[in-house]
């Protein structure tokens, strides 16, 4: 009986559906709305011509039943099913709403008879749009009329519904647009009526007819044949030498160069032309595979962010043919069925597709922002509730804790500062096979940052072998359980940084794992999560501030992958706080090199743009830099991690910002002049001259200003606002840290000099204009060696520096001129190439004796006829009382190249010109301004007079020490005195 019912009223809703006549008066009421329709018409808007999914006309209409063919003809009438049993389909798992039992009220449509016609017109609607037939925008409010429904039913695509429409519901011309490339067969051609015929399954045969032509073989490249295709290949430039077609390019240890090389293989074997954007994109085959042949990717399935909102699956049944457990084809189903997940844990919710997505959300975005990144940021972030709930935990220094990222740059230095100002026990996730390979791995990266390595480290240290990527982190499910019940803290460090990469290459490592971890630290005992972000969460092109606490941004303006990933992270963590998790964010921006070793991070985009500054002397005007010392950082997160206080709060660890007028200060008081450039100027002649001269170390920041999306992340970073860091500098006040500092020259020193010696710098040399510099002559006699002399002999010499590092570093002077000696050459000697030294060696003697160096000369000469000649010159310091002649002598030897020395001799600073040239003629460099220029001589003469102070010091101290030797037994010095 109830079944009898039951089908009653599914025959009563179809005959609604079908707009025919029915019982109760219910096409009356509809024909009332129908004359409301007519009375205010409303143009639909056209479906746009790229556009695949129906205008929103034709998704207010009723589809047709799902066992229908309705590609060659249209739908039969509905047939009277009062009496006939119920169709052969499984019968839904909820119960129906619109069927109607003896002990349930009256249906809708039996209460809609009574109502007004306005009511029982959005009554009907509201039936409608329960079932997905109408879109949920064209619902009226209650009490709205008639013409605010034909209103909303004639809107533009924008009210589309959020269901992926079925391939028989598309127009068909949306559907010609879909057509495929090349490599795809054409579409089967339109029906007398316009209509195409439905695509068969991607391995299913059309069947054979006596007219047809037999089947044709299959295209040589469909998705799957085409992924595998690409696996295969792309295994080659991978240290394993395989990858599976769903797993990551990158992942697996492929490189920008391998990439930039793959996507030449692929061109040039199979035809397949890819751009870079799109493998960094997403670099899995299948992804890959599935861009290449967009037509044949609707029907594939494949485990994609974009897949797993398809409705079809690969193994399901054809769209217009019902699935076995689905509801009758009449009755009432959910909005979005969900395929059954084989896997226990429930299935992220469903999300659109990009087809199905309205027309504004898709117009409306900045170039970049693809609609499927949004679906598959969302689902993920959606995940975070799934996380336990969990208590608050115990307010004291962790004493055992998990550290991820320990073999990166900044985990590797916060592992050394856990270790020295704590006393836990850390245990470092290593990707690696064994806990011996992880040893290795993580020794040879701390070795690699200049970080201690012994056996001390060693013993506080435990090794996990494992993979931030994988479901729980690639442990065995006791490993799992135990740092759950025994770990005090987890610190998550470890990222994917890599600013080329898309959302859905890096989400696995950098949203994913951040996930995991906070599985971990909210299941066990309460601990509290530590998450390193990242100021890349503020990315977005004109955003007014980035404080501690101030709104992230908009995420639809975030083009970059590691911006969205970073964000996706943070977002995800801040509704795991909604489970009683503590996090702690912790932001740093760009991280220098340590202040004191000069380790630097080469891939950081920080110190790439460093080194383009110092190389080509050119810098892009921007606001603020950003940017702090990794020691500083890792020494301030850690002590977050240590102090119970602290934890749970967002920090900003970027330190004192650099404005543009501090980098070219701070360079140019360094000898680097500077050029300001507008940023696409700077860009075209960076690029132009890494080019001309490539640089290994600097490839990736070739390819960074080449990528639109990594463009986007550098604008935003050179046009944003300096970060806020109130809280972060009450704590490091509090705790009587190190206070932030502005990363100037000082503090980039070591870095400049590292980065100079693995040829990624340039430090300011003899071929760039002197920052200071004077002339000194010299006048004297020389003979040839052993032989009294008596030929004269004078230099005119220019002495110059190009930075003050190559005085602190090296303590050398560069000089050129001309020497005049016609013992010699009847002609003047010009300079090639010299250097002078203060205080080589130390000032040691060079022998036994109270004869200490003070200055020595070394100058390559060349005459007029091309020969080349060499002069040594030494000022010496005794312990005399002729002091002021000692800083002015010079003793000389002068000889032909290859040869030892013909002449020697002393020349002599004239005493009168000793001031006048060496004190105040003393220029500097005219670009500087006049307080630099100031500052720039007082600083030379104070350094100067210092080493020559200690250079005379030297005989005198010994002598006295000579003086006061109380030993019976004379030395060698008094002996010859």
């Amino acid at each position: 009986m109830r079944e009898t019912e039951g089908q009653d009223a599914v025959t009563r809703a179809e005959a609604i559906e079908q707009g025919g006549g029915g019982p109760l008066g219910i096409a009356d009421l509809l024909a009332r709305v129908a004359e409301a329709e007519a009375a205010q018409p409303a143009e639909p808007a056209p479906p746009r011509a790229t556009d695949a999914r129906p205008s929103a006309a034709h998704a207010a209409s009723p589809p047709p039943p799902p066992d229908a063919d309705t590609t060659d003809a249209p739908p039969p009438p509905p047939a009277d099913t009062t009496d006939a049993p119920p169709p052969a389909v499984a019968k839904p798992d909820v119960p129906p709403s619109a069927a109607a039992t003896p002990d349930a009220p009256p249906s809708a449509a039996a209460g809609m008879e009574s109502q007004s016609p306005a009511a029982a017109s959005a009554s009907a609607v509201s039936s409608a749009a329960a079932e997905g037939r109408v879109p949920a925008s064209a619902f009226p409010a209650p009490g709205a009329s008639a013409k605010a429904v034909a209103s909303a039913e004639s809107r533009s695509p924008a009210a589309a519904p959020l269901s992926a429409p079925s391939p028989s519901a598309s127009s068909p011309d949306a559907s010609a647009k879909a057509a495929a490339p090349a490599q795809v067969p054409s579409p089967a051609a339109p029906t007398p009526d316009g209509s195409r015929p439905a695509a068969p399954a991607p391995d299913a045969q059309p069947p054979a007819t006596a007219d047809a032509p037999p089947p044709a073989s299959p295209a040589p490249h469909t998705p799957d044949d085409l992924g595998a295709a690409i696996a295969a290949m792309a295994g080659r430039f991978l240290p394993g030498g395989h990858l599976a077609p769903d797993a990551d390019f990158f992942d697996a240890g492929g490189t920008s160069v391998d990439a930039v090389e793959l996507a030449a293989a692929l061109e040039d074997e199979l035809g397949v032309a890819l751009d870079l954007d799109d493998i960094f994109a997403d670099a899995r085959p299948s992804s890959l595979a599935r861009r290449c042949l967009p037509a044949v990717a609707t029907g594939t399935g494949t485990d994609t962010p974009a897949a797993a909102d398809d409705t079809t699956a690969p193994n399901a049944p054809a769209p217009n043919a019902p699935a076995p457990n689905a509801p009758a084809p009449n009755a009432p189903a959910p909005h979005t069925p969900a395929p059954e997940a084989p896997a226990p844990e429930p299935p992220a919710p469903p999300t659109p597709p990009p087809a199905a997505r309205p027309a504004a959300a898709q117009g409306g975005l900045r170039a970049g922002a693809r609609p499927e990144v949004l679906d598959q940021i969302l689902a993920d972030l959606a995940l975070a509730d799934r996380l336990p709930f969990t208590a608050d935990p115990e307010p004291l220094p962790p004493r055992r804790l998990l550290l991820t990222g320990a073999t990166g740059f900044l985990g590797g230095h916060m592992l050394l500062d856990l270790l020295r100002h704590s006393d836990a026990h850390v245990y470092c996730l290593v990707r690696a096979a064994d806990e011996q390979a992880g040893l290795a791995r993580l020794g040879e990266a701390l070795a690699g940052h200049r970080l201690p390595w012994s056996s001390e480290v060693r013993r506080r240290i435990t090794v996990l072998p494992g993979d931030l990527r994988s479901p729980r982190l690639g442990l065995a499910e006791e490993t799992w359980n135990r740092l759950a019940d025994e770990l005090d803290a987890v610190v998550g460090v470890g990222a994917a940084v890599d600013f080329l990469r898309g959302y859905a290459s890096l989400r696995q490592s950098n949203v994913l794992g951040a996930l995991t971890l906070a599985e971990l630290a909210a299941t066990g005992r309460p601990k509290p999560l530590h998450h390193i972000s990242s100021v890349a969460v503020f990315n977005e092109v004109g955003i007014v501030s980035m404080g501690e606490d101030d709104p992230l941004a908009h995420v639809d303006r975030l083009v970059a992958g590691y911006d969205q990933s970073k964000w996706a992270a943070e977002v995800a963590l801040r509704r795991a706080r909604d489970h009683g998790l503590t996090v702690t964010a912790l932001r740093p921006g760009g991280i220098g090199g340590h202040t004191r070793t000069g380790a630097y991070n080469p891939q950081d985009l920080s110190s790439g743009l460093i080194s383009a500054f110092g190389r080509f002397r050119t810098v892009p005007a921007f606001r603020y830099l950003n940017a702090a010392p990794v020691d500083w950082v890792s020494r301030t997160a850690v002590a977050v991690i240590c102090e119970p206080d602290a934890w749970g709060f967002d920090y900003n660890l970027t330190g004192v910002p650099n404005t543009l007028d501090d980098v070219v200060r701070d360079m140019a008081f360094g000898g680097l002049h500077v050029r300001v450039q507008d940023w696409d100027e700077w860009r075209a002649d960076t690029l132009a001259r890494l080019e001309a001269e490539p640089v290994d170390g600097l490839s990736f920041l070739t390819r960074v200003l080449s990528s639109p999306s990594a463009l986007a992340l550098c604008e935003a970073t050179l046009t944003g606002p300096a970060a806020g860091t109130e809280r972060t500098a009450a704590l490091v006040e509090a705790l009587d840290l190190p206070r932030a500092a502005r990363y100037d020259a000082r503090a980039q020193l070591r870095t400049f000099e590292r980065l100079a010696e693995d040829g990624l710098g340039r430090l300011p040399g003899k071929e760039d204009p002197p920052y200071l510099w004077f002339t000194e002559t010299t006048e004297g006699s020389v003979g040839p060696a052993g032989a009294p002399a008596d030929s004269p002999c004078s230099m005119a010499l220019t002495l110059s520096v190009a930075s003050m590092h190559q005085l602190v570093s090296e303590r050398r002077v560069d000089v050129r001129g001309e020497v005049t000696c016609p013992a010699a050459h009847e002609g003047p000697l010009t300079v090639e190439d010299g250097d002078l030294w203060v205080r080589p060696e130390e000032g040691i003697p060079q022998r036994h004796g109270m004869t200490h160096q003070l200055i020595r000369y070394r100058l390559r000469l060349r005459d007029r006829d091309g020969g080349h000649w060499w002069l040594e010159g030494r000022k010496h310091a005794r312990a005399r009382r002729d002091l002021w002649r000692q800083t002015r002598a010079l003793t000389v030897e002068i000889g032909r190249q290859g040869e030892p020395a013909r002449l020697t001799g002393e020349v002599v600073v004239p005493a009168d010109s000793y001031v006048r040239d060496q004190i105040d003629g003393i220029r500097v460099d005219p670009r500087l301004t006049d307080r630099e220029k100031r500052a720039a001589k007082l600083t030379w003469l104070a350094w100067f007079g210092l080493e020559m102070g200690r250079g005379l010091l030297g005989p005198f101290a010994r002598a006295a020490a000579d003086l006061l030797d109380l030993r019976r037994t004379t030395t060698l010095t008094e002996r010859h005195r």
